[in-house]
């Protein structure tokens, strides 16, 4: 059992940063970035193996503004989010993928974390 704890989200105005933190109590093979409105569907919002480099992106136009990365000392895995908008409002969950190929599926993602609350104030 994988345990992840997401922080670092919160209430910032357009055009703000923030950065989520996701730490996990041990490493498999991707970390993954999703997000959720209430009455919606969560979509994918980005991934990043631990073994390498590797990205991945969704197509939402969040590809530019978020940056995923990781940092094997501490298991954490982080997004930076840059030029929030409306939007983006939505909780954020971080989730341990059960592949080193990088998925955009929740399907693709054994563990979850609680999710952590970003408000972008327009």
């Amino acid at each position: 059992q994988v345990e992840l704890v997401e922080s670092g989200g919160g209430l910032v105005q357009a055009g703000g940063s923030l950065r989520l933190s996701c730490e996990a109590s041990e490493r498999t093979f991707s970390m993954g970035w999703f997000r959720q409105v209430p009455g919606k569907e969560r979509e994918f919002v980005a991934a990043i193996g631990w073994n390498d480099d590797n990205t991945y992106y969704a197509d939402s136009g969040v590809k530019g503004r978020f940056t995923i990365s990781r940092e094997i000392a501490k298991n954490t895995v982080y997004l930076q989010m840059n030029s929030l908008k409306f939007e983006d409002t939505a909780v954020y969950y971080c989730a341990a993928g059960r592949t080193f190929a990088l998925r955009r599926r929740d399907s693709d993602y054994d563990y979850w974390g609680q999710g952590t609350q970003v408000t972008v104030s327009s």
